[in-house]
């Protein structure tokens, strides 16, 4: 671990490499879990100020979910997330042609039906950013179904810091995400 202002970074997302491989995956961390996409507070009210901008991209049972449960719901951890449909997969899931889980968030803002990209926790994914009180903690979160994107990354040679770039950057900022790359150069040099 290292520290970068007000982060805790671990060394994982500097040396593991990693390049998200729908064909292989199917987009399943959209859809497998015990829980929905992370949610910062800011973002429970955009979802609901864009929601019905969102509804015609998303699908019958994903527009059920959140009539019923809301936009949003706090999870039995107590944390904001997106409701589930099933308690299985999050109700903003599209599927492609090929069967692959898409955004439906990401799916409005593409078309340019919204301003908003999608949760940065979805954005950041295999980062995990934990707030704590003073610090911010930046982790790396290995999960099984994500092993082609980690054998993918490794062939292409992209570490995860790379490969989330743009959403490093969403979430702390350019100057941020500058001086991690130059601790990285450092770091990998070791």
């Amino acid at each position: 671990m290292f520290q970068l202002g007000k982060t805790i970074i671990s060394e994982e997302i500097l040396e593991k490499d990693f390049v998200c491989n729908l064909t292989a995956c199917k987009g399943a961390c959209c859809v497998d879990g015990e829980a929905g996409a992370p949610l910062e507070e800011r973002e429970t009210e955009i979802l609901v100020d864009i929601y019905k901008k969102v509804e015609p991209f998303l699908r019958e049972d994903g527009i059920a979910a959140i009539e019923e449960q809301g936009a949003f719901v706090k999870g039995e951890d107590g944390e904001w997330e997106t409701p589930l449909i099933n308690n299985s997969e999050c109700a903003y899931v599209i599927y492609s042609e090929k069967g692959i889980a898409k955004c439906g968030l990401e799916e409005a803002y593409n078309k340019g039906a919204t301003q908003w990209r999608k949760p940065v926790s979805c954005h950041l994914y295999p980062v995990r950013v934990k707030e704590y009180t003073e610090l911010t903690a930046v982790n790396y979160h290995k999960w099984q179904i994500c092993d082609p994107a980690c054998t993918l990354g490794e062939e292409l040679k992209i570490p995860i810091y790379k490969f989330v770039k743009e959403a490093l950057v969403r979430k702390f900022g350019e100057k941020w995400y500058a001086e991690l790359e130059v601790i990285a150069k450092e770091h990998l040099k070791q």
